[in-house]
This record gives C-alpha cells, structure tokens and sequence, in this order.
C-alpha cells in the first residue's frame, strides 16, 4: 500500500510538471497561416521498450497497469504503445515462446507496437502467430516480404478531438541481429527485408512514404515509434538519423540501443524540432508523452511501481523451474568489467565467455569452440546456479552443432568477430580449444554486403599468432568446429563462412543445457578456481592500439 500511494504521488507531481503551459496572448493580432491544432482535452501516450520479459523487476507490466488506471481515473485519454524487444530475453519469454509475454500485454492493454529485432528470436512462424494472437497491432513502415509490407506502416488513433498517427520503423540490422535463415526461403534466398539499403536512404525514403501517407489521412500529430537505436553500429539507421532525413514527424519513442533518453531534441531535415526519447531496458522506467490542449508535446520517465495478481499468476507456471538448484560455483563468472562495471563480452575475452566456449567443446569432442558474446547475457554470482540463471545466460534457445571447416574460415571467422574493436559486437567470439592475438594498430579491413554478412578480408589480418590444441593454424587443414545452430547453420551475426560445411552434429542439444550437463557431468556440479580471473584464461590477448 506505502508503494502504491507513493506512486500516486509521485504521478501527481510529474503529471503537474508535464501539463502545458497556456499559451501567452500576442500583444498585436496575427493572421494564422495554418488553422491551429487545439484538443478537448490533454492525451497521455505511456511507451515501453526493450523489456526483455521483465515482466515483474524494477516497475514491471503491474507497474504499468496501476500508472494506466491511475491517469484513467484521473480523467485522462491513455494510450499504451510498446517499441519492441518484449518477447525475449528471460526464462518467462524461452519457456512460452513468447506467448506469455502477449498474454500480460493483452491483460495490461496495449494499443500499438512495434517489432524488435529479437520478436524473430523465436522464428518467422511463431513471430507471426504471436501477431495474430496480440489484441493490438503491430506496425512497421519497413518490415516487408517480397517488397509488400507484412504489416500497416502505421495507425490512427483519433483522442480528444485529434488524429495521431503510430507509426512503426524497425532497424534493419534485424536480419543480422536475429537468425538470418527465418527470413529466407528454402533456397536460401532472402524473402523478408527491412529496407536495409547501406547508405540509409531506402529507410528515409519509407519512412517519409508513409509520415506523407499518415498526413494526407489527417493526421495531426505523427508519433513514431522505433527500434532503431543510437549507438555508432546502427548507423545509418540510428533514431537520429532517421529524424535529421526526414519531416513531418513530431516525436519519436525509440528503442533497441537500451538508451535513456528523457526528452532530447532533435532537428529534421527542415530544422523543426522533433522530441526523441527512450525508457532503458526491463522496466527501469516507464515513458509518458503529455500532448496539451495546445497540441505541444512533452516526455517524461517514470520509475517505481507495484504489482499485480495476474504476473504473479503467469510467475507461478515456471517458478519451480526457474529456482531449481542444478549446480553451484566459487567464483563470480561475469561478462562486465570488475573495475568499470562496462560489459566486455562483446569486445575482450572473459571467464563465463571461456565456461560457455569449454561447455560447447566438451559436450561435442570438436577442436574448437566458438561462443558469441551476444549470445552470453547474463552474470552468474558466487553460490548456487539456478537453472532460470543458466538460462538467463543463454536465453535464445540455440541448439549445439559442430561441422568439419577448414583453417581459412576458422581464421576468417576470428577476424571477422573482431573488425569491429574497440566497440562492442555481439559477434564477438569467446573461444575454446584455440587462441589468437588482435593488434589494434592494423585497422580492420573486412568487407560486408548491404545485409551486414561477411564478404572478405580485403588487406592485413589483424588476428594473428593463432593456435589450436598448442600448434599453429593451418590455413588448409580441416578441423571440427563446435558453436550453434544460429552461427554454424543461420549465419547469425553475419558469420556466412560455415554454412556449406559438413554438418556432424546437427542441432543435439540446446545450449543452456549444453551448460548445465557440462558444470554437472564434466566439472562435478561445481565451477571451481580455474574460472577465478574474470578476464579469463589468456585465449585471446588484445595489442592496444599505440
């Protein structure tokens, strides 16, 4: 009840601080030059992104559900719109396949969302059947098949007397940062895209189809919501991007990057300035766009909220699983930085980076292993290890494979994963079985197609002393590699150089309990002293550029 009514203050206070302003009267009369947008009353569009199936941490979707009633009870038109990422990323999302998570946003009240790139995680088939059973739209202005577009780009919500366009923009690092082979066909041919041409434009371009479209329709306000992010490596798709090569948008709720951005300002293509803002990730906030009477919009984050009885029933399904003791370790495996506290499994070796790599090797017998560092998620403290922590380590539901491949494309293959140093990539690789030196003074000269996938090292490698079982790679030699379905046979990450290899073992086992079976069956149950440093074992060394 404390909680409760300290949110309603707490709502109270941001409430009154995001209510527009009256407009001062002019001290001469002026001839308007557009009829002026008034509404009956204010409009307050609540936004989530990239929760991740956190479904009850930090304010969760109870969280939500009491902010929703609150300002509903306080008279006010509530719109409720998610910016993608909410199916996967935790037990409660694997376990369901995403259906409880578009059970609790049927329950909550969405009225809009967008695709993020993990809503594909779990494949094409059962993104779309969750579409179908979602009770609100999915909106995008670039997700397409075959050129036609698999949702509207967009929706018209009329509230107090004005027409506000939702429309949707997914990033189309999609193809690459979940599994390549669900949007091809059979032949491998790529049958879906996202308007991923490489100098943006084919994005701008749709984007400023359907704002045009939205407006022609009457919309008065156009709102859009994005999973496009603001790191360097979306570009050039980045939210601001976006806003800097079009017009006529008026705000957009971004996503993706795991940004929070309360409210900043950005220009357009004509100097206007367009709000873009962004909650974080997991429900650390939630974000409410007041639009006044006057039409003028404002965002601002929210943070701290109760719960509510139907999570905590949807908890109850898989609770016993999620708390199931299945072994224990003596020292912190991590994937940040002890020191700065930054993540480092995209970008330098650690040691759950190595326990996951020797689980692949073990449990397979390959020569070596590769784990993507975007595939490892999650700590796991000192203690016991719970089974809802190893699958909080892998949450995709990948399947071991190993295939015969030859030295080139091992070699490859590494310098690939690190073209992108010093910035994260999740297809940076942590391995076993083998070992290799990255000089950042060569600067990387991979070459990739429009799609983001591999096409060749143009110049010097910057991977170099590379050894497998003590000896020197050989270029020419056929080794057994063991990783997963979604790097060996889907070209995740942009990895294309094993997908024609000799598959020996094709999808046994899932990789969560490729960890467990490997803690248990081959350590004893206990992760033990030679995972104590957290930056690893010395399988990859990195040359700091001078």
């Amino acid at each position: 009840m404390r909680k409760i009514l300290a949110l309603l203050m707490a709502l109270m206070l941001v409430f009154a601080g995001c209510t527009a302003a009256p407009a001062e009267e002019p001290e001469q009369p002026v001839e308007p030059e557009a009829e002026t947008l008034a509404l009956t009353g204010e409009v307050v569009v609540l936004y989530t992104n990239d929760v991740h199936c956190g479904v009850s941490g930090n304010l969760g979707y109870a969280g939500i559900a009491t902010v929703k009633d609150t300002l509903e009870k306080q008279g006010k038109t509530v719109i409720l719109v998610d910016n993608g990422d909410a199916i996967q990323g935790d037990t409660v999302g694997t376990l369901s396949k995403g259906e409880y998570i578009i059970d609790i946003m049927n329950h909550v009240g969405y009225d809009v969302a967008v695709p993020g790139n993990h809503e594909f995680d779990y494949g094409m088939e059962q993104f779309l059947a969750l579409a179908e059973k979602a009770e609100f739209p999915y909106v995008s202005v670039n997700f397409n098949k075959e050129g036609e577009p698999v949702f509207d780009p967009y929706v018209i919500i009329e509230a107090e007397g004005a027409k506000i366009a939702f429309l949707g923009i997914c990033t189309p690092k999609t193809i690459t940062t979940s599994t390549p082979t669900y949007f091809q066909n059979e032949a491998g041919e790529y049958i879906y895209g996202f308007c991923q041409g490489e100098e943006g434009a084919e994005l701008y371009n749709a984007v400023q189809a359907s704002v045009d479209a939205a407006r022609a329709e009457g919309a008065d306000i156009v709102i859009a919501m994005a999973h496009l992010g603001i790191e360097y490596d979306c570009t050039p798709w980045t939210s601001s991007e976006v806003i800097t090569n079009t017009t006529g948008i008026d705000v957009v709720l971004d996503g993706h990057s795991h940004s929070v951005i309360e409210g900043d300002i950005v220009k357009n293509k004509d100097g206007e300035d367009v709000i873009l803002t962004s909650t974080g990730t997991k429900l650390e906030n939630i974000g409410m766009l007041t639009i006044g009477t006057d039409g003028a919009a404002k965002s601002t984050l929210i943070s701290n909220a109760a719960t509510v009885e139907f999570v905590a029933g949807i908890e109850e399904q898989f609770e016993a699983l999620v708390n199931e003791v299945v072994a224990s370790t003596e020292v912190d495996l991590t994937i940040k930085d002890p020191v700065s506290g930054e993540r480092m499994v995209r970008r330098q070796e650690t040691n759950l980076g190595d326990l996951c790599a020797d689980a692949y090797l073990a449990m397979s017998g390959a020569d070596i292993a590769f784990v993507n560092g975007g595939g490892v998620r999650a700590d796991i403290p000192a203690g016991d290890i719970t089974y809802g922590q190893i699958i909080s380590v892998h949450p995709f539901g990948n399947e071991m494979c190993t295939v015969e491949t030859n030295g080139q494309d091992i070699l490859n293959a590494l310098e690939f994963g690190a073209s992108k140093l010093p910035s994260e990539n999740g297809g940076f690789l942590q391995v076993a079985g083998i070992s290799y030196t990255i000089d950042m003074n060569v600067d990387s000269s991979v070459v990739v197609d429009e799609n983001g996938t591999f096409v060749e090292v143009a110049g010097e490698y910057r991977v170099k002393d590379v050894m497998v079982g003590g000896e020197p790679l050989d270029v020419n030699k056929t080794y057994v590699l063991a990783s997963h379905n979604y790097m060996l046979k889907n070209g995740g990450d942009g990895f294309n150089m094993f997908q024609d290899d000799t598959l020996i073992l094709d999808s046994v086992m899932i990789d969560n309990q490729v960890l467990i079976n490997y803690i248990v069956d081959v350590l004893g149950g206990v992760v033990g002293e030679d995972y104590s440093d957290v930056y690893g074992q010395g399988r990859i060394t990195v040359i700091e550029k001078k």
